[in-house]
């Protein structure tokens, strides 16, 4: 089974979403500032295609109780200017292969080392439709990718956990560690993508629900505080409250750590790992914090990381059943902080490398 291929099946696209996000950092080409940006390819419900799109945040929609059905181009930045723009499709104008990352929507096109699209919401579209969720602007972007690292969460993700449903929500990471090359077009300002300072990241989700709350942390752009000098590594997070077959379970959280070439994991669902984790959020007036001790048999790693507020979406989405429960869920691409890293020597762990990191991706939302 490829877990970055079309993961819906026939039951769960009756009630379902299935989406591969994609996040980077390109380069203006006037002022050199770095700047990241966002791509997402999503479709929510296509088994319920019977000829027109459907909002759920219509008031028609919950009048009569319809379900949301449509493809979506949802993309965007963060920073001053943020914003997420998003471009809705019919369900025949989408196409996705289980067999490969092959995905169309429109003229949109998205392949494991290639996507290229364009999205426009202007002002007029923002105002007159609030259930598209959208702010107004325009993004066009031409990219190709290499995927250097991959997370793969585990069983958890199978086919035979997705074909029984087991689970609301599935994370595979594709592209935990990415270098893309291209470029994208942000209100018609140009930006350059270059492999070596994209700090490139790719996962997909899906299910027929959002996880409760909902944690993600992800960096790729990290320098050393013991040489000063910039370090192969990659760290991602993610998790919440799981629930299987509709029974909420504690919070878990899913880690992994890439560095120099070793791949560090911690995950509750390998148990041969002996993995334990902390993790907590919190914020003050101007920063969001996501803290984290993660240890197994062999390493230990303890992350600080924060996120100006005001660079943060509250990014949108409803789920397949039309409700927009997440109100106030946390979206970066500034998320900053250090991570420390130990080795287990003789019962204690020994200081290995600890890191500056800037640029990461991050997300947290609780209802």
């Amino acid at each position: 089974m490829n877990k970055n291929g079309f993961r819906l099946t026939k039951t769960t696209s009756r009630r379902g979403y299935d989406w591969w996000w994609h996040s980077f950092v390109a380069t203006n080409s006037n002022t050199g500032e770095l700047k990241p940006f966002f791509i997402e390819y999503y479709v929510i419900n296509p088994g319920l295609w019977e000829g027109s799109i459907i909002w759920g945040q219509q008031k028609e929609s919950k009048l009569n109780k319809l379900k949301p059905c449509y493809a979506l181009l949802k993309v965007g930045t963060w920073g001053d200017d943020k914003v997420q723009l998003h471009n809705y499709y019919s369900i025949t104008d989408f196409h996705a292969s289980e067999k490969e990352l092959n995905c169309r929507i429109g003229s949109n096109v998205l392949f494991e080392n290639k996507l290229s699209g364009e999205v426009r919401v202007s002002e007029q579209e923002k105002v007159s439709f609030p259930e598209r969720m959208s702010d107004s602007g325009s993004m066009k972007w031409n990219l190709t990718v290499e995927k250097k690292v991959k997370f793969d969460v585990g069983y958890g993700s199978s086919k035979l956990f997705n074909l029984f449903g087991v689970f609301h929500m599935y994370w595979h990471v594709q592209g935990m560690k990415c270098e893309y090359t291209g470029e994208v077009l942000f209100n018609n300002e140009r930006y350059i993508v270059n492999p070596e300072t994209s700090y490139g990241y790719q996962d997909k989700n899906w299910g027929k629900d959002y996880t409760n709350p909902w944690i993600w942390l992800n960096c790729n752009n990290f320098t050393s505080k013991l040489t000063g000098e910039p370090v192969d590594a990659s760290f991602d997070l993610g998790g919440g409250c799981p629930k299987i077959f509709g029974v909420s379970l504690p919070q878990r959280i899913l880690t992994a750590f890439y560095y120099k070439s070793e791949f560090i994991e911690f995950n509750f669902s390998k148990f041969w790992k002996k993995s334990k984790q902390q993790f907590n959020t919190n914020e003050d007036e101007k920063y969001f914090y996501w803290n984290v001790i993660s240890e197994n048999s062999k390493y230990k790693i303890e992350v600080q990381f924060k996120c100006e507020k005001s660079k943060l979406l509250h990014i949108n989405y409803e789920n397949p059943d039309g409700d927009k429960n997440h109100n106030k869920l946390w979206n970066g691409g500034h998320a900053e902080g250090s991570l420390k890293l130990y080795k287990k020597k003789s019962r204690e762990f020994i200081l290995v490398d600890e890191l500056d990191g800037t640029l990461g991706g991050c997300e947290y939302g609780e209802y």
